[in-house]
C-alpha cells in the first residue's frame, strides 16, 4: 500500500467561518493574547514517513480476547495456573456430562499438549470473553474443531443465547484419527451474549475448538478483529513495533520442548508463534492471562504491510525486565538467541529458496516482508549486562544483513543512572538508534516540551517507542499534542514515536492510559487517539521554522503540606519535624500521644504504636497520612523511618497540596532498587531525580529535606542524597509548522491547553498564500474522557476564510487546532 503524505483527516468541507462551527469560551474576556512568528525562508528538519507509529503488545487482552478474531476463550484447554493463579484447563468452559482435560499421548501433536476427552451424551459450552460470543444478525460465522472418535460420533454445534437460539444447529460427524471438521453458522439474531455448544453421541477427543467471524480485517483467514484493525489503519502509522513491551523481556528466555520441560513461563520468541495455529506453542503472558499465539509474527508482518506500515520487531536480549531484572549467564543460550534473530530476518526478507523463506511462503506470503529495522531488548534495568549481549546481537546481524538497522534502548525511565548509562554505552558504540521510554504526568509534558532541543545532532537517533501521560481525559491529550509540537521541532534527532499502550478490553484491564479501547460489541476512540490521529494523518514532510510568545510565568515558591506514605511496606515513623526558615516550629511530633495531626488519606491501616507511627499492612500501595498547612513554604522536614517489613521502603511527602499534587521522597522504590523523587500533579507522576538504592529492614534512618523557594535538597542519614530545583515552566501555548510538499500546503499546529482562548497575531513571514484555510479542531473540557456511548472530544472540521500573509485567529480553550493553508 502506497503511502503519501496527505492525509484525511482534513477532507474537503463547505466553506463557512471558523467561529460558525468551534468552540467558543464561555466568557468573551477570556482571551489571551499570543503572537506566533513563521520563517518560510528557513529550512527546518525534514519529516519521514515513518515519524509516527504504533506499538502493539498484548496487554489488556489485546490479543485473544481483542485484535485477534477468534471468538472461543481457551480453544486448545490449554489455560492453567502458570498464566493465572484462579485458571483451570477448563476456564471459560461449562460442562454438562463427562468431560476431562488430558495431557497425555493422545493428544493432537507434541506442541498441543492438552485436549478434552468428552463423554458420550455429554456437552461443553463456551462463554467466549466479556458477556458472551458477539454474533450480528445475517453474518457467517465459521465453526471449526480437531476431533479423534475411533469408533465414530456425531457432533452438534450449536450457538444460543438465555432467549434462545442464535443460528441454525449444525451436526458434523467425525470418525478415525485427528482431523479438522468445519461448519458455518449464519446468524438468526444479534446477541452479545451467546454460547457455543459442542455435544457428542459417542466418546470423542476435542481440541482447537475455534469460531470466527467471516467478515475479518480484509476477509483474512486466522484474521483480526475489523473495527479495531480499522481503527489502527485510520492512524495511517509509518511502523508497527511488536509484540513488546514486557513479554519480550520476562520469563525464562528456554524454548517449548522437552529438554526445557515444556516451560510456560517464558519471553515471547517469534519462532513459537508461526506455522499451523493448532502446531504454535501456548505461553502464560506477563500481564496475568494465557497466550494462545494464534496472532503471531506472520499475522504481525502481513497487518504491517497492509496498514502500510514499516514492521518493527522486538526480540529479546536475555537481559530481564520489567521488575525481574536478571542477566542470563548461558553462552550457548544466547548463541540460540541470535541465531534466531538471523532467522527472523531471512523469514523476513530471504528468497522462496531459503528455510525460513520458504517457510514464509508455505504460509501464504511468497514475496518479502521488507524488515528494515529490528530492536533488541526492551527496558532492562541491568545497562551494562543488557548492552554486552545487545553488541553480540548487533554484530551478528550487521555482518549478514548490513541494512538492518538494529535499535538498542535506555531502560524504563527519561532519566536516572540507568538512563545516562545506557545512553553513554551507546553514544560510546555508535548505535543507530535508542529507544526512550516514559510514562509521566501532563504537567512534565508540558514542561518538556524542549526535551530533545539539546540532543547531539551527530549521535544515535531517537526512537520514542513508548510514552503516555497517565490518563485518558483531554487534559492528557493535550499534554502529549503539545509534546508532539517538540517531537516534530525535532525531527531529524526524533526519527520514530509511538504512544502505549493501543489497545484495552474494558473488562481485562491491566494497564491504564490506552489508546483504543473495547469490548465484544463496541470500540471506541480515547481522546489521546484523536489527537495521535490528527498529528499522524497530518505530517508534513518538513519543519518550517517559527516561533511564538509564551506564556507568563507564575514563579513563586514550592508550597504545601507533609506526608508520610508506604508501599507493599510496613514501616514506623518518628520524630517528625517541621521548622520554617526562620526557625519557628511548624509541627511537632514524637507520637507519645496520638496521631491527631495527621490525616490518613490512603490505603493500609495506621496505629500510633510504643511511640512511633506505624503502617502495618505490608501489602497495602498508597497508604499517605498528611500533616500541616498547604500554604507551608520554605521549611526544613525531618522524620526518622525504619523499616519493619515489606518490598520496598519509605514514602516521604512534601509539597502536598492534596491527594493527587504533591512531591514525595520513594527511598527504596521499584522492589527496593531505587529511590527517587517523584511529583504527583494532577493524579499523574514524574520522576524529577533517582539513583540506585535500597532501605535495610530494622535500621533507623534520618531523613532531612529543605526546601527554599523551588530548590529542594535532600539529605540521608546527614549526608546530601541529591536535590533539584524545579522551576521549568508548565507552557500551555505551543506551535508548529510544517510543509506538505506535495500538496503545497503550510500546516499550522496550535496546541492551547488552558482554560483561555488565545487570540494570536500570525505571521507568515511573506509567503503568499490562499485566503482560506481547511481546520480541524480538537477542543472539549480537561476533564473529558471519550466512552462507549459518549464521545465528547471529537473532531470538527471548518473552513477559515481570513488567511493572508498577517492574519489573527483564536484558538479555542483547551484545543488542539490544524490549519491547513495553501501556499500560492
Amino acid at each position: 500500500m502506497s503511502r503519501t503524505r496527505l492525509r484525511l483527516g482534513l477532507g474537503a468541507t463547505a466553506l463557512l467561518t471558523a467561529t460558525a462551527l468551534l468552540p467558543s469560551p464561555a466568557h468573551a474576556e477570556a482571551t489571551a493574547d499570543y503572537a506566533i512568528t513563521v520563517d518560510p525562508a528557513a529550512t527546518g528538519p525534514a519529516i519521514d514517513d515513518t515519524m509516527y507509529g504504533v506499538f502493539y503488545e498484548d496487554i489488556n487482552r489485546a490479543a485473544d480476547g481483542g485484535l485477534y478474531a477468534e471468538l472461543v476463550q481457551n480453544r486448545s484447554f490449554e489455560y492453567s495456573t502458570a498464566d493465572n493463579g484462579s485458571y483451570t484447563p477448563l476456564t471459560s468452559w461449562a460442562v454438562d456430562g463427562a468431560a476431562r482435560v488430558v495431557d497425555d499421548d493422545g493428544r493432537l501433536n507434541e506442541r498441543n499438549r492438552n485436549y478434552l476427552s468428552l463423554g458420550a451424551g455429554s456437552t461443553v459450552t463456551n462463554a467466549g470473553y466479556n458477556t458472551g460470543i458477539r454474533v450480528e444478525k445475517g453474518k457467517k460465522y465459521d465453526f471449526s474443531v480437531w476431533a479423534r472418535a475411533e469408533n465414530g460420533t456425531t457432533l452438534t454445534v450449536s450457538l444460543r443465547d438465555s432467549a434462545g437460539t442464535l443460528a441454525t444447529v449444525r451436526q458434523v460427524a467425525a470418525k478415525g484419527k485427528w482431523r479438522k471438521y468445519t461448519a458455518t453458522f449464519t446468524a438468526t439474531r444479534t446477541s452479545n451474549r451467546g454460547r457455543l455448544a459442542v455435544a457428542t453421541t459417542a466418546p470423542a477427543a476435542l481440541d482447537m475448538v475455534s469460531l470466527f467471524p467471516r467478515d475479518t480485517y480484509k476477509g483474512q483467514s486466522n484474521g483480526l478483529r475489523k473495527d479495531l484493525a480499522e481503527k489502527i489503519e485510520a492512524l495511517h502509522p509509518g511502523f508497527l513495533r511488536f509484540p513488546g513491551g514486557c513479554l519480550v523481556n520476562t520469563g525464562s528466555m528456554q524454548d517449548y520442548s522437552a529438554a526445557s520441560g515444556w516451560q510456560r513461563k517464558r519471553a515471547y520468541q517469534w519462532k513459537d508463534t508461526i506455522g499451523p495455529v493448532e502446531e504454535r506453542a501456548t505461553n502464560a503472558n506477563f500481564w496475568g492471562y494465557n497466550q494462545s499465539y494464534g496472532l503471531g509474527y506472520y499475522e504481525y508482518f502481513r497487518f504491517a504491510e497492509d496498514i502500510g506500515a514499516m514492521p518493527l520487531p522486538v526480540v529479546p536480549a536475555l537481559v530481564t525486565g520489567c521488575g525481574q531484572n536478571k542477566a542470563v549467564d548461558d553462552e550457548a543460550l544466547l548463541k540460540r538467541h541470535i541465531q534466531d534473530t538471523l532467522d527472523l530476518i531471512e523469514f523476513a526478507n530471504g528468497p522462496v529458496t531459503s528455510p525460513w523463506g520458504k517457510k514464509r511462503a508455505e504460509m501464504g506470503h511468497p514475496k518479502p516482508f521488507h524488515l528494515t529495522h529490528l530492536e533488541v531488548g526492551n527496558e532492562e534495568n541491568l545497562p551494562k549486562e543488557f548492552f554486552a549481549r545487545f553488541e553480540k546481537f548487533r554484530a551478528a546481524v550487521e555482518a549478514k544483513y548490513p541494512d538492518v538497522t538494529v535499535v538498542s534502548n535506555s531502560g524504563p525511565d527519561d532519566s536516572g543512572a540507568v538512563f545516562d548509562t545506557a545512553w553513554k554505552l551507546n553514544r560510546d558504540a555508535g548505535v543507530d538508534m535508542v529507544d526512550e521510554h516514559y510514562y509521566n504526568s501532563p504537567q512534565w509534558f508540558l514542561q518538556n516540551n524542549d526535551r530533545y532541543d539539546s540532543y547531539d545532532r551527530k549521535g544515535p537517533k531517537v526512537f520514542l517507542g513508548e510514552y503516555a501521560s497517565q490518563g485518558n481525559t483531554w487534559k492528557n491529550a493535550l499534554s502529549e499534542a503539545a509534546f508532539m509540537t517538540g517531537l516534530e521541532r525535532n525531527a531529524d534527532v526524533v526519527k520514530l514515536a509511538s504512544y502505549a499502550p493501543l489497545l484495552a478490553n474494558e473488562d481485562y484491564v491491566q494497564w491504564r492510559p490506552d489508546l483504543i479501547w473495547f469490548n465484544n460489541r463496541a470500540s471506541w476512540n480515547s481522546a489521546n487517539y484523536e489527537v495521535q490521529k490528527l498529528f499522524m494523518n497530518n505530517t508534513g514532510d518538513r519543519v518550517v521554522p517559527s516561533k511564538a510568545t509564551g506564556t507568563p510565568a507564575v514563579s513563586g515558591p514550592i508550597t504545601g503540606a507533609v506526608g508520610l506514605s508506604t508501599w507493599a511496606t510496613s514501616a514506623a515513623y518518628d520524630d517528625v519535624k517541621v521548622t520554617s526558615a526562620d526557625g519557628r516550629t511548624l509541627l511537632s511530633d514524637d507520637f507519645s500521644g496520638d496521631a491527631s495531626q495527621w490525616k490518613h488519606s490512603g490505603a493500609g491501616s495506621w496505629t500510633v504504636q510504643d511511640g512511633q507511627y506505624v503502617q502495618t499492612d505490608a501489602a497495602a500501595e498508597n497508604t499517605l497520612v498528611t500533616a500541616g498547612d498547604p500554604a507551608w513554604q520554605n521549611y526544613d522536614l525531618h522524620v526518622k523511618a525504619t523499616k519493619k517489613s515489606g518490598k520496598e521502603g519509605f514514602l516521604v511527602a512534601f509539597g502536598v497540596k492534596d491527594t493527587g499534587n504533591y512531591y514525595w521522597w520513594n527511598l527504596g522504590g521499584w522492589n527496593n532498587t531505587q529511590s527517587a523523587v517523584e511529583q504527583a500533579s494532577g493524579g499523574g507522576k514524574s520522576t524529577l531525580v533517582t539513583k540506585p538504592g535500597s532501605i535495610e529492614t530494622g535500621r533507623a534512618y534520618d531523613i532531612d529535606i529543605k526546601v527554599r523557594g523551588r530548590q529542594v535538597t535532600l539529605y540521608l542519614d546527614g549526608k546530601e542524597w541529591g536535590g533539584f530545583t524545579d522551576d521549568k515552566p508548565a507552557e500551555p501555548f505551543r506551535q508548529i509548522v510544517t510543509k506538505d510538499t506535495r500538496t503545497g500546503e503550510l500546516i499550522v499546529k496550535v496546541v492551547n491547553a488552558q482554560d483561555t482562548a488565545a487570540r494570536t497575531a500570525v505571521d507568515l513571514g511573506g509567503a503568499k498564500v490562499a485566503s482560506k484555510a481547511r481546520v480541524t479542531t480538537l477542543a472539549a473540557d480537561q476533564d473529558a474522557v471519550n466512552t462507549e456511548t459518549d464521545t465528547p472530544v471529537t473532531p470538527v472540521t471548518s473552513t477559515f476564510s481570513g488567511v493572508s500573509g498577517k492574519f489573527t485567529y483564536t484558538f479555542p480553550a483547551n484545543s488542539v487546532t490544524f490549519l491547513r493553508i495553501k501556499q500560492r
